[in-house]
């Protein structure tokens, strides 16, 4: 189900991505538990579609729950932990440049 989503979304099909990665991201919270290394995966990939899809605040809510739960579960050093982090400041520093240049015009 992932894959299939993972795919969608690279195709450019974020509508049919959304809900396919949402409905495993729920099966895996409930089958794995919250904060099982792959339900945080499933988190971070929905996360990445609501951003495709405009969610923008949706998104970056999403991806600092994920990256709090992994830097606790996993560590702040782990290879899955670096990567939310990053995306997550890029989400963030794209949202401050954003309302700077608003604040200008």
């Amino acid at each position: 189900m992932a894959n299939l989503a993972s795919t969608y979304r690279n195709q450019g099909r974020l509508t049919e991505a959304e809900k396919l990665q949402a409905t495993e991201l729920e099966i895996c919270s409930r089958v794995l538990g919250q904060e099982h290394p792959d339900t945080l995966t499933s988190m971070a990939n929905l996360a990445s579609i609501w951003k495709g899809l405009g969610r923008d605040i949706d998104a970056l809510e999403l991806m600092k729950q994920c990256v709090e739960v992994r830097a606790r579960i996993l560590g702040s050093s782990h290879p899955y932990t670096l990567s939310s982090s990053t995306t997550l400041l890029e989400w963030e520093a794209e949202k401050l440049e954003i309302s700077t240049s608003a604040d200008r015009e």
